[in-house]
């Protein structure tokens, strides 16, 4: 059974910090793309990052870029997403994916994707 569980979120001042992490299971994850997505209340769904844990390579979203760090575990078959200077605007809930891709600028899922069930994240101003 394919599993992604997302822990880390909670209630955070401007400019705090937060790190989620997503353990998955149930699917060989050295081959997989994790990623990161967040929805707020109101907006669509919008990719944040992208990595492959067989190369550690992350690819960021703009809104990420410089303020948000994807890393693996490979032993725990773990995904963390170490998020700095958050914003307001950072305020929704952070799932994580089996499946993702980077284009143009812009993260995105895929169909065959499986989700977790995600994680809040508030920012207070």
């Amino acid at each position: 059974e394919v599993q992604l569980v997302e822990s880390g979120g909670g209630l955070v001042q401007a400019g705090g910090s937060l790190r989620l992490s997503c353990v998955a299971s149930g699917f060989p994850f050295d081959d997989a793309k994790i990623g990161w997505f967040r929805q707020a209340p109101g907006k669509e769904r919008e990719g944040v990052s992208c990595i492959m844990p067989s190369e550690g390579v992350p690819y960021y979203a703009e809104s990420a870029k410089g303020r948000f760090t994807s890393t693996v575990d490979n032993a725990k078959n773990t995904v963390y997403l170490q998020m700095n200077s958050l914003r307001p605007e950072d305020t929704a809930v952070y799932y994580c994916a089996s499946d993702c891709y980077y284009y143009n600028g812009d993260i995105h899922s895929t169909t065959v994707d499986y989700w977790g069930q995600g994680t809040q994240v508030t920012v207070s101003s």
